[in-house]
């Protein structure tokens, strides 16, 4: 009568394991490489939809016909072939965690594979909602505060632009402007513009990863809602200083970050305790707690016998 925790049969020597990693590793790689192949075909309306918080930006700002140049015959290539990899690997992603967990799931224990799939169903979703989060809320904030300092003259760059390459652009003046001093108008980059909106997105899909992580580590006993809660203090500067590091100098911005990855710390913290009171039902069931007792007594009976032990005075 086999038990119910086993790990799974296998007695496969160490050349074996190297194989099937190598089987898994190609078929990863194989994924990836459809995923880009795909993404690449619909790479231009990506782009387009990457970057419309800084088109309506500029719309606002009274440009009508916004513009974003590149500046190198290769520049808007590579920027598409940019997009197909972000793209493609998250195309690819269900294959590949497939193929880790089918990799890393005969070493597991069947109760430790029941905790384990929930988290890697758990984290693909929480990273699209906080890249959802930064491309709808986040980055035109950041638009709106970065390209609002610049008393933009988008009439007179439009006039001087129609007249320089012979075509008459929609909105444009058509007589000559001159006027004293410089014309300051904002010519982006595609390049620049799109690193700027990936890495927001990058940045919010990461920290919206703290309740799987925290979770996950809860559920491991590496963390207690106890521990967490009474670090709160030290949470709020780490995250302030997060918020200071990935978003621009703009107090909006920085506040609405601190805002979403702080209630995400408290939401962590209250799923770390349902994970221990799961845990302390478990173990009443098996009799190893009574039913006045929970971890947290287990933990300090066992720091007041080291006390003890460590003062024979008491």
């Amino acid at each position: 009568m086999s038990q119910p925790d086993e790990i799974e049969d296998s007695s496969a020597p160490l050349i074996e394991h190297l194989k099937e990693l190598r089987m898994r590793l190609i078929k990863s790689v194989i994924a990836f490489i459809i995923g880009i192949v795909l993404a690449f075909t619909v790479a231009e309306p990506i782009l387009q939809f990457l970057l419309k918080p800084i088109e309506e930006t500029l719309r606002d700002l009274g440009d009508p016909a916004p513009v974003l140049q590149f500046t190198a015959p290769q520049e808007y290539l590579f920027t598409l072939f940019r997009i197909s990899m972000v793209f493609g690997f998250a195309l690819a992603f269900p294959v590949i965690a497939h193929q880790l967990w089918r990799f890393v799931a005969p070493g597991l224990y069947r109760t430790e594979k029941a905790a384990f799939l929930p988290f890697i169903i758990a984290s693909p979703i929480m990273f699209l909602l906080g890249a959802s989060f930064a491309l709808f809320i986040v980055v035109p904030l950041a638009m709106q505060f970065l390209l609002g300092f610049a008393d933009f003259s988008f009439a007179g760059a439009l006039g001087m632009l129609s007249t320089a390459v012979g075509i008459n652009v929609e909105g444009a003046p058509t007589d000559p402007i001159v006027n004293e001093g410089l014309q300051i108008t904002f010519l982006g980059k595609v390049n620049e513009s799109l690193d700027l909106t990936l890495k927001f997105i990058m940045a919010f899909g990461l920290c919206f990863q703290l309740p799987v992580l925290l979770t996950l580590m809860g559920k491991a006993g590496l963390v207690s809602a106890r521990g967490l809660a009474s670090m709160r203090k030290y949470a709020m500067v780490g995250i302030l200083v997060l918020a200071a590091l990935v978003t621009p100098p703009d107090v909006i911005t920085q506040l609405i970050l601190f805002v979403a990855v702080y209630g995400l710390y408290e939401i962590s913290i209250q799923l770390v305790r349902m994970v221990e009171k799961k845990r302390v039902q478990q173990l009443r069931e098996e009799g190893i707690l009574g039913e006045d007792e929970d971890l947290y007594s287990e933990f300090d009976d066992d720091e007041g016998e080291a006390e003890a032990e460590a003062d024979p005075k008491t």
